[in-house]
């Protein structure tokens, strides 16, 4: 296919997995924009004969060549963790705007924008609040296109969520469960969300706030026991009380300036949200891959699960 895809923010978790379905589906003049350069040097190990560029979003700049004659933006880029505020406002709030002026500057017919369904969170932290300013900005821009609101997703490349747990399971003999462990959660499959925004891309979506949700719901402390049955990980999970596992993020976080998980992320994960699950299979036309059947493919895939991301 010959329409042009630009993918900002594409190296990370989505991008690196949308890439892959696209070439898949017959697309080739994909353009990925991101600033990580080491998960850019994998994207381009993977995917040779794809466009990939360094660009800070959050700055003016070369990248903006890229827009010209365009058919299609999923605007992917987004600051996940860390816990510096400054961080969230470059990646979700400047970066958007940029990209939003450079989609009414080449009158790009289609966009796709990639928001969370932490806009509707009880949780406040950084990355909740610049979410919710994203959106808002995306949607004041007049700019008509779907907005998908995924939960928490895990699959190939996954480095930050389930990906770092299994990694972390695979090393230490025993692996900490904060409290009870009963935090339910709803993770959504990333390959069944990268079909709902290539079903975007096809049939031309244009409006519309869709809560893209995991079908399933299951307790944080099963879903720690899903990936240990598809690792064949030999660590032992025991229980620990709320208030050390937090005392442990807040010293770990001394030592490390982007700790994989952070007191506010601990924070989210016991906020007791329950997100809304719409019939998205029917309304994009994609089929949903049962939870346990996703875990074993994003663990044991013979080419995908062995890729690695940098956290």
């Amino acid at each position: 296919m010959q329409e042009k895809v630009i993918l900002p923010g594409g190296a990370g978790l989505v991008g690196q997995n949308l890439v892959a379905r696209l070439k898949a589906k017959g697309y080739r003049n994909i353009v990925v924009l991101d600033k990580h350069e080491a998960n850019l040097a994998v994207l381009k190990q993977v995917h040779p004969d794809i466009t990939v560029e360094y660009a800070d979003l959050a700055e003016l700049g070369s990248w903006r060549q890229h827009f010209v004659g365009a058919d299609v933006v999923v605007m992917l880029q987004a600051q996940i963790g860390g816990n510096d505020n400054e961080d969230f406002i470059r990646n979700n709030v400047s970066a958007t705007e940029h990209i939003l002026n450079e989609i009414k500057s080449n009158q790009i017919p289609n966009l796709i924008h990639i928001s969370s369904s932490v806009v509707e969170s009880v949780a406040e932290d950084y990355y909740t609040e610049s979410k919710k300013a994203q959106e808002k900005m995306v949607i004041e821009s007049g700019i008509p296109c779907p907005i998908l609101r995924p939960t928490l997703m895990f699959g190939w490349f996954d480095r930050k969520h389930l990906g770092w747990l299994s990694r972390f399971m695979s090393k230490v003999p025993v692996f900490p469960i904060p409290g009870h462990g009963r935090y339910m959660r709803q993770p959504l499959y990333v390959g069944d969300f990268c079909n709902v925004i290539i079903s975007c891309i096809e049939k031309r979506a244009t409006t519309g706030t869709y809560n893209i949700s995991g079908h399933e719901y299951i307790d944080y402390i099963d879903i720690i026991r899903q990936i240990k049955k598809a690792t064949h990980a030999k660590a032992k999970i025991i229980k620990i009380p709320y208030s050390l596992f937090y005392s442990l993020l807040a010293v770990w976080a001394i030592f490390d300036k982007n700790p994989p998980f952070t007191t506010q992320q601990l924070a989210a994960l016991t906020a007791k949200d329950e997100f809304e699950v719409i019939d998205w299979p029917g309304i994009f036309g994609v089929k949903y891959t049962p939870f346990a059947a996703a875990i074993e493919e994003t663990f044991n895939d013979p080419v995908y699960s062995k890729v690695v991301l940098e956290f």
